[in-house]
């Protein structure tokens, strides 16, 4: 595969598929004839669960840059916006009543009446965003610092479409997410580190769709996150050395250079070079990994405002991955994933744990209480720490949850309009941008998707999304396909 680019990753990448390389020694099997030295440490896991990083320096940028790095709060399973940023009286006044306009059809159909929502809500800040209930410290604490957008919109309503076409603007596998984008156009400012990781912690489970919602697609294959299970004994599988350091070196070395003999035999030089960067990064996570997840120089007080100490064992797995979140931005990675645990320990549900369709008022409760403070104590930390600025957090689901029950007391998926936020890296905080009905239920001002939202991250990171392309088949693809409008209002 030869690379055509002049001048970084933001020119066209030619993605010719190699040929077969039948007769040829596979890099498999030049591990395995060389050593299992290596492979058993680090690339085992690595490589097992398709676990790359990036050790290019940062290209250069199109625009000045906002924000340096992105954390992806991603919430899925749908979290019902009518009960948590956009409060709606009407259906209070009217619950229990049949909806008075016509319903969509929606993912099961099952349907009943108008449901009014079971939280409170009141403004907070010195903005008077609402926020209901369920988000406490967010409201105290963080409202002001929040861009809320209400006018959200997905073409599908089923989870794994709409986890993929959150992620990668494609609502099906074998497209870059975000992370994998931003990594590519920008790379890592830490050699030692991976430009996109994705974390996760207790009963933490992959959503609805699989680990290809994190792929680098096309992209080369450096770009794809590597996967951190922050409270285990290894965070990456193998990670620990089983040799010694001079060894293990000498083992790389070889194996370095029995691959660029091979690149030089065969067109698909850059799958080759990634597998190369790969194998160096994967050596080099090897003591940063540990050190990173290492939480014993961090303050008890630090711990408490991520909710080390909070009753409910959930949010203290939550906070773990927020506070990794927050010393991974300190270490120069780029975009960073967190992700949810089940409502409770063994209830199940892992993988869309905000998925109400009945029991919305406890499920909900449960989901909020586990990355409320955690949240907000990121958010606290990094503006405490003057990191707010350069960091783009932001929170949201594949969807919403409709007005009207499902059941007796759950909703129904709802992508017509629901809310989403952001918040430091360059955004306008105590923001609201567009609007759905009286109802919760459609939008009526400023609608917008999932690319306008990329388009918008990517121009905060210095990168013009039109021009972030990669040539495959026979076509100039990007994140944002050929949408995209950057949320100008948004941006401070």
């Amino acid at each position: 595969m030869k690379d055509t680019r002049t001048n970084g990753p933001f020119l066209h990448h030619s993605a010719t598929p190699s040929p077969p390389f039948a007769q040829r020694l596979s890099r498999r099997e030049a591990l395995r004839l060389a050593s299992t030295g290596f492979g058993m440490v680090a690339l085992s896991g690595l490589l097992g669960s398709k676990a790359f990083s990036a050790t290019a320096p940062p290209s250069r940028p199109h625009l000045r840059p906002r924000a340096k790095h992105v954390i992806f709060c991603y919430m899925s399973g749908g979290v019902s916006h009518l009960d948590t940023f956009d409060p709606k009286p009407k259906l209070r006044e009217l619950h229990g009543k049949p909806m008075p306009v016509k319903v969509e059809r929606t993912q099961f159909n099952n349907n009943g009446n108008i449901y009014g929502s079971p939280f409170d809500f009141a403004p907070g800040g010195q903005s008077g965003i609402p926020i209901s209930d369920l988000f406490p410290h967010l409201r105290k604490h963080c409202a002001d610092d929040l861009a809320v957008v209400r006018s959200m919109t997905s073409p599908v309503n089923e989870h794994a479409q709409g986890n993929f076409f959150f992620h990668t603007g494609f609502p099906f596998i074998g497209h870059p997410s975000a992370g994998a984008w931003t990594s590519y156009g920008l790379g890592t400012e830490n050699a030692n580190l991976p430009g996109y990781v994705v974390l996760k912690s207790g009963e933490a489970d992959t959503p609805h769709g699989g680990v290809g919602q994190w792929s680098s697609g096309f992209l080369p294959a450096q770009h794809q996150a590597s996967i951190l299970q922050v409270d285990a004994t290894d965070p990456v599988p193998n990670i620990r050395p089983k040799e010694r350091d001079l060894t293990q070196r000498a083992r790389l070395d070889f194996i370095n250079a029995v691959d660029r003999e091979f690149s030089a035999t065969t067109r698909a030089n850059d799958a080759v070079e990634a597998a190369i960067r790969n194998y160096e990064t994967a050596y080099r996570m090897q003591s940063a990994v540990p050190e990173l997840c290492d939480l014993s120089g961090e303050s008890e007080a630090t711990k408490r405002l991520y909710g080390f100490e909070a009753k409910n064992p959930m949010t203290r797995a939550y906070g773990q991955q927020a506070l990794l979140a927050r010393r991974l931005v300190e270490r120069g990675v780029r975009f960073i994933e967190l992700t949810c645990l089940p409502q409770k320990p063994g209830s199940g549900q892992a993988a869309n744990p905000w998925d109400q369709h009945g029991g919305l008022e406890s499920g909900h409760r449960n989901m909020s209480e586990q990355v409320d403070q955690p949240i907000a104590g990121l958010l606290v930390d990094l503006k405490q720490r003057g990191l707010l600025d350069e960091t783009l957090v932001i929170w949201a689901g594949e969807f919403g949850r409709t007005p009207f029950s499902q059941g007796s007391d759950g909703r129904d998926h709802n992508p017509f309009g629901f809310s989403i936020w952001m918040a430091g890296g360059g955004t306008k905080g105590g923001t609201i941008y567009g609007e759905t009905d009286e109802f919760g239920y459609h939008v009526v001002d400023k609608k917008t998707s999932v690319f306008d939202l990329w388009a918008t991250v990517l121009h905060l990171m210095g990168i013009d999304h039109e021009r972030l392309t990669f040539r495959y088949a026979g076509r100039d693809v990007r994140l944002t396909d050929v949408h995209g409008v950057v949320w100008d209002e948004l941006i401070g």
